[in-house]
């Protein structure tokens, strides 16, 4: 039986020698009365807990069951935390949380909590006779034995079965779309600026959908209208009251990123903004063998400015519902930040074959054995008359049966076993749906919108503002986006009052409001985290990283949170996004390599993402109106890499052509006008049949100059403008390259670990037969001053790279 599989604790025989030692008192309590003196935890909710906790720690040992003859694949376990049951107790099954991977004793109370837990602290949720809250599906609705559902759902995943409820077998995680809990793969607090989000997302949507009517007219009164539309039909959105959930261990309250939520949440508390979320730190002392320094959680933690601190034994069942109630009730009515300490153990070690003797010494390992929990809620539920040792023991084997039950089932379901199925809920492509988007959007705002698109523009719509520039451009396609999505927020360092460093977003917060266009605190993984709860709050967050050098600093926001959202709930959540990011070198009297940076490698790394960038100005606005598509319609996050150096360049062959300039295309002509993601632009220059030069961003301008250069001497050039480094428009590459047999890849990325290497790479798979040569950056960070002409691509270089490739 299951109960033979044992840890160094051997913590089955303890429980029975421990709960066997109990006596049971004279007189019961009611099970409808507090379970002690003072407690406000009743005896029936304590026995409904025991069987989340009685669940998860024999999900434990199945796991660990599994892995013995190599059918399982997970094995971090819940063992010694399992009084986080009492935090889902005292929370809403309607309330989003994002877990802890040691979570397990939440996700079982939760299984059961959504299909039983009536309306309490006066919300409106109703449960219907569907199974249904508030309309939307529980997982009660199906009438599943809330033991046997919980252990299904997780040990599906432990043996990577297709048929597992949230990640599908791409992963073991606590998630599960109609259970609200929302799914994270982070160890090390990575989810939690996203919890940040989701509160903001919940509270803005909340204050969208209540406010009073104000006597407004033209774009602003359809704003208003829309938002509240937008709020109350978001297929994300959660009830107005509803507060966000998010646990974490104690070695993660050390890690940048929860140092980031933390000072985010607090810094928006001072600022007036109220951000509805509940941190529960789980700490068992430990950060796998490393030991935190003793007071050290709880002094860092309550420190924390702006975040009301609450603190209970996590072993002890009554005081972690009495006070996680307390905490919850808080930040309900509040709608402001708390953390919930909770001091517990942990058991069985970090993992797996984790030999804790190798590093605890016996007595620190004795001491946790003496608060496991198990033993505490049963030690409880004996003493209150609720039952007696027997039958505590005969239910700790009746659930350890049902569990084993259920883990011998699982073991014959299916796998995934292609690479189309595991990628499939990756990045969902509908181009024929995004272009649809893009030209209803026109059709809209040449008829119906007119009117509000002139009051937002103040009667001087950009199309007959004559040629723009590429910042110009970026600028009013942002305002028609804002009209076209109302759920389009644009926030960032600087954006707002000032209207952005380099003037992009000037005049957006004026024409939209403080509300859709803001400044936030100077933190990219802030920024990149709030746009991740607003996405997977039915909004359209539109972030800006200032420098791409600054994304560095937040970039697994972007590959371990943001890209992988879809992948690991199967598309049942989704954060749409679109990061604005200004980059790359060449801007002249501004240098240094943190305004200057030519690295995206770590960009084009992630599965997924889109990485767009507009060169020139009549791409960028087509450009960025598929990028909000894509990321409306498709749930895609997409980056947007704007070239500073071209913002306001206005010239391309000699001073005053205005040649790269261009008109802003009027909403008639968006969909003729439309570009497709991973489609490519040709410039024929001369007879364009002798060399084909593929480049993008900055090496457009520049190539084409060559280009130019090398029309004089008779060669014909084609300039390829990849337009988009993710994904790579390979067939048209192809197609250009094969045309004249001869490819000059010109780089301002690095040589190694460049767009070039791509490039190069997609040309053999393809099968192209002809000669290759690269022009690239030096493998350098970009110098102050003209010493940056030493070591970035050239004109001079383009063109004897052409001459030489020409001469073979």
């Amino acid at each position: 039986m299951l109960s033979d599989v044992t840890t160094p604790q051997d913590l089955d025989d303890r429980f029975r020698e421990a709960v066997g030692g109990l006596v049971a008192p004279t007189l019961a309590r009611s099970a409808d009365g507090p379970v002690h003196d003072g407690a406000t935890l009743t005896g029936a909710r304590a026995l409904e807990l025991f069987d989340a906790q009685l669940t998860s720690r024999h999900l434990d040992l199945a796991a660990r069951w599994l892995r013995s003859f190599g059918e399982g694949f997970y094995t971090i376990g819940s063992a010694g935390h399992e009084g986080n049951a009492a935090v889902a107790a005292a929370v809403r099954p309607t309330d989003p949380a994002l877990l802890h991977y040691r979570s397990g004793g939440f996700y079982c109370a939760r299984v059961a909590q959504a299909a039983t837990m009536p309306a309490q602290d006066g919300s409106d949720e109703s449960s219907g006779a569907d199974g249904t809250v508030n309309g939307r599906p529980r997982e009660g609705a199906e009438h599943v034995d809330p033991v046997a559902g919980a252990a299904r759902d997780v040990l599906r995943g432990v043996v990577a079965s297709a048929s597992e409820p949230i990640a599908g077998g791409r992963h073991k995680v606590f998630g599960n779309a109609a259970l609200d809990i929302i799914p994270t793969t982070s160890t090390i607090a990575s989810h939690l600026p996203r919890a940040v989000g989701v509160g903001f997302a919940i509270e803005r949507q909340r204050r969208a959908a209540g406010a009073p009517p104000r006597n407004r007219s033209g774009a602003s009164a359809r704003l208003l209208t829309d938002a509240r539309t937008a709020a109350a039909e978001s297929r994300a959105a959660w009830p107005a009251d509803a507060i966000v959930v998010c646990s974490f261990g104690d070695a993660s309250v050390n890690h940048a990123s929860a140092t980031a939520a933390f000072n985010t949440a607090g810094w928006c508390d001072h600022t007036g903004l109220r951000i509805p979320v509940l941190f529960v730190c789980e700490d068992n002392g430990l950060g796998i063998s490393v030991r935190s320094p003793d007071g050290w959680v709880a002094a860092t933690l309550a420190a924390k400015p702006g975040i009301r601190y609450f603190s209970a034994d996590g072993c002890d069942l009554a005081q972690t519902y009495e006070v996680a109630s307390e905490a919850a009730a808080w930040v309900r009515r509040h709608r402001r930040p708390a953390i919930l300490h909770l001091t517990t153990v942990r058991l069985m070690g970090h993992a797996g074959a984790d030999a804790e003797v190798a590093y605890r010494p016996t007595a620190d390992l004795q001491r946790d054995l003496a608060r496991d929990p198990l033993i505490g809620t049963a030690k409880l539920i004996v003493e209150a008359g609720l039952a007696s040792p027997e039958q505590v023991i005969a239910r700790y084997d009746a659930v350890g049966w049902q569990v084993r039950k259920v883990a011998e089932e699982v073991l014959g379901e299916a796998k995934l076993t292609s690479a189309a199925d595991i990628v499939a809920p990756l990045a969902p492509r509908r181009p024929v749906r995004v272009s649809r988007t893009v030209a209803d959007a026109g059709t809209w705002a040449a008829g119906p919108g007119a009117g509000a698109r002139a009051t937002a523009f103040a009667d001087r719509l950009p199309e007959a503002a004559g040629p723009l520039t590429l910042a110009q451009t970026i600028n009013a396609a942002l305002a028609d986006g804002m009209l076209d999505y109302p759920a389009m927020t644009v926030f960032g360092e600087d954006v707002a009052v000032k209207g952005g460093v380099y003037g992009v977003t000037k005049g957006l917060r004026d024409r939209f409001g403080p509300s859709r266009v803001f400044d936030t605190l100077l933190d990219e993984t802030s920024v990149l985290g709030l746009g991740l709860g607003a996405g997977l709050g039915g909004m359209l967050p539109v972030p800006e990283i200032q420098y791409l050098a600054y994304l560095h600093n937040a970039e697994d926001q972007l590959r371990g949170e943001a890209a992988t959202m879809q992948f690991f709930s199967r598309g049942a959540y989704r954060n749409p996004m679109v990061v604005r990011v200004a980059g790359l070198a060449y801007q002249e009297g501004f240098g240094g390599h943190f305004h200057n940076d030519n690295s995206v490698a770590v960009l084009r790394d992630v599965p997924g993402l889109v990485l767009a960038v507009p060169a020139r100005p009549d791409d960028a606005a087509p450009m960025l109106r598929s990028c909000l598509a894509s990321a409306a319609v498709d749930g895609t996050v997409c980056v947007f890499l704007e070239p500073i150096a071209l913002y306001h360049t206005r010239d391309l062959y000699a001073e005053g052509d205005d040649e790269w300039l261009a008109p802003y295309l009027g909403p008639g002509d968006w969909a003729s006008g439309h570009v497709p993601v991973g489609r490519a632009r040709v410039y024929g220059v001369g007879s364009a049949e002798d060399i084909t030069i593929i480049t993008f961003g900055n090496g457009v301008r520049m190539s084409l100059r060559a280009a130019a250069r090398l029309a004089e001497e008779g060669i014909g050039s084609r300039v390829v403008d990849l337009r988009w480094l993710a994904p790579l428009p390979v067939a048209d590459i192809f197609r250009e390259a094969s045309a004249t047999g001869r490819v000059l890849v010109v780089d301002e990325t690095r040589r190694s670990g460049g767009v070039g290497e791509g490039i190069v790479a997609g040309l053999v798979d393809a099968g192209y037969v002809g000669v290759v040569r690269r022009v690239a950056s030096i493998d350098s960070f970009v110098p102050l001053g003209p010493a940056a002409r030493e070591v970035l691509v050239s004109e001079d270089a383009i063109t004897q790279g052409a001459r030489t490739l020409l001469a073979r």
